[in-house]
């Protein structure tokens, strides 16, 4: 799916009409504001008392701006519900406020008819329905804006669930985002925050972000690959993935029987072992981030089955992480730091993973950064939350204008959800002491000669080959300088508002010059007395002199209405 970089708002009758109902609902939610501001109201003032009663009546005074939000959203649709979701991993991008508003957003769409699906799954698969399974049942298990699953029983006998991509999403998706493309670029140009948070690159990570959700063998991959990692580790069971029946529109995966970890009184009734189960699901998130680097980033009770024995079974692998080597080494530190309570390394480590939108008081960053230490690790051990520190983090990383990269924030998500899940099955529970053996293990890797040497290796190899490259790009440039290929190019930053006001007074200088040289002109017809008489007085010259005069007049007024003279 391509990103369309700009839309005319009379392009074609679909667009037109889903950017009228998108203004439609923005009105109905009291956002006329940001539309105004957008400088879009026109477009949606054209009916002006319809969309006036519209607001009026869908007006809700009572519930707060990211209430609002997250119900426009809702009603958006699917694209702009996915949007939601993805923005509420995002701390770095909206406020916490509204990060924990967006989690609450649900899919709220209707189910696929029967025929259509039946349809989607023959047409994709390249068969009949009945030669490919036994019994597909038409009642879907599960709804959402992307797609639907379906229980079914191949024809080999073995139960599965199928997953069928929505009919048409993606030419939902494609308009949606070409109108969510406008609006971020309409935001960077007249809102002063555009030009911090960049929504345009929002708009195209979230593109990038969509666009693998919708390819089910990307997922049917991802599946196979947390499968190899963890094949060994007994208390873990991932669903099998049914290739021939699998393909970008259509997932078969193994149905799995479990009981949901937020039903207590089932696994208490079954005999599970619930504080087992917690330290286990601890130890496998642990594994995923400081072990594998390719970690579940969503593990939300709805994804996670206990089977028999106290086994843990993740379900839907659409959204994973990937933290590289040196990502986790710093993170490790971080939670060596809370462990020890040392805010000292806790600092340094957040300083060297987060990136600067712009340079930080790094002054007052770390008194801030004291300031959270002092809240968060000074409590008695059981009162300690990896969450409720997390999330006051990354809190301070937006006051300052930092960011972590997406997958970060990912892994913090993982390891929030993990100790919430960890905390209703064990009130003792306690992550950080779970995570110890994992940091420790991640620094004595760090420090094994092997580990060492090959580190030396790879930068001399590295060095070796940048040294040996150095002669042909030389050559290269030589070759393009000869050829008048090369450019040098000047870009110039923060100097807008100076240009402006340049251009402003030199245009201020001209007029004046040209009112003064009016005037001039008009005396020496005047002095002259030449040309045709008004009053007794030289025509051309009584009408140079009214020009100059309204000129005169023109220029003062506009000096006035800046407020500098």
């Amino acid at each position: 799916m391509r990103i369309i970089r700009t839309i005319g708002l009379g392009k074609t009758g679909g667009q037109m009409a889903r950017y009228r109902q998108i203004g439609t609902i923005l009105l109905k939610y009291g956002f006329d504001d940001l539309l105004d501001r957008l400088h879009l109201s026109h477009y949606f003032r054209r009916g002006g008392r319809i969309f006036a009663r519209q607001k009026k009546k869908g007006a809700l005074p009572y519930l707060t701006r990211y209430e609002r939000i997250r119900m426009a959203l809702e009603e958006l649709g699917p694209t702009f519900i996915k949007l939601g979701q993805i923005l509420s991993t995002r701390p770095d991008l909206i406020s916490l406020g509204l990060v924990r508003e967006l989690a609450k957003l649900q899919d709220q769409v209707p189910p696929v008819p029967f025929p259509e699906i039946r349809g989607i799954v023959e047409k994709e698969l390249g068969r009949p329905l009945a030669e490919l399974f036994d019994d597909f049942q038409e009642k879907p298990l599960a709804v959402a804006s992307i797609g639907q699953v379906h229980r079914a029983r191949l024809n080999s006998g073995e139960e599965v669930v199928v997953k069928v991509r929505r009919p048409g999403i993606c030419d939902v998706l494609a308009v949606d985002l070409a109108i969510m493309y406008h609006l971020a670029s309409l935001m960077e140009k007249y809102l002063e925050e555009g030009e911090i948070y960049r929504p345009t690159l929002v708009v195209e990570e979230f593109a990038r972000t969509i666009r693998r959700e919708l390819d089910y063998t990307l997922e049917a991959s991802q599946a196979e690959r947390f499968a190899r990692l963890f094949s060994e580790n007994e208390s873990l069971y991932v669903p099998k993935i049914f290739r021939q029946t699998t393909c970008d529109s259509v997932l078969t995966m193994e149905y799995v029987e479990g009981i949901k970890v937020s039903d207590l009184a089932a696994l208490t009734a079954a005999g599970q072992d619930m504080k087992l189960i917690a330290a286990r699901g601890a130890d496998l998130t642990l594994d995923q981030i400081f072990q594998a680097g390719f970690f579940h980033a969503d593990p939300h009770p709805g994804n996670v089955l206990i089977l028999p024995g106290n086994r843990i079974c993740y379900l839907d692998f659409g959204m994973m992480g990937r933290v590289d080597g040196d990502s986790r080494e710093k993170f490790a530190e971080m939670l060596e730091g809370y462990v020890f309570k040392d805010e000292k390394k806790i600092a340094e480590a957040v300083l060297a993973l987060a990136e600067a939108v712009k340079e930080p008081d790094r002054r007052g960053l770390e008194r801030d950064i004291g300031l959270i230490m002092e809240m968060y690790l000074y409590r008695p051990i059981k009162e300690l939350r990896l969450g409720d520190l997390v999330s006051a983090l990354l809190d301070l990383l937006a006051r300052h204008r930092l960011r972590l990269p997406p997958d970060l924030y990912l892994m913090a998500k993982a390891l929030t959800e993990m100790e919430a899940i960890g905390l209703s099955l064990d009130p003792d529970f306690h992550l950080a002491s779970r995570a110890a053996p994992f940091v420790k293990r991640l620094k004595t890797a760090r420090l094994d000669p092997r580990r060492l040497w090959q580190d030396i290796f790879r930068g001399g190899d590295a060095l070796v080959g940048a040294v040996k490259d150095i002669p042909a790009d030389l050559r290269d440039i030589i070759k393009q300088i000869r050829q008048g290929r090369v450019k040098i190019v000047f870009e110039h930053r923060g100097l807008e508002k100076f240009i402006y006001e340049m251009d402003r007074s030199s245009n201020r200088i001209s007029f004046a010059l040209i009112i003064s040289a009016l005037v001039v002109a008009s005396s020496l017809l005047i002095t002259a007395d030449i040309g045709p008489h008004l009053l007794g007085f030289p025509l051309l010259g009584l009408a140079g002199y009214l020009i100059a005069g309204l000129m005169g007049l023109w220029l003062l007024v506009s000096i006035l209405r800046s407020g500098r003279l």
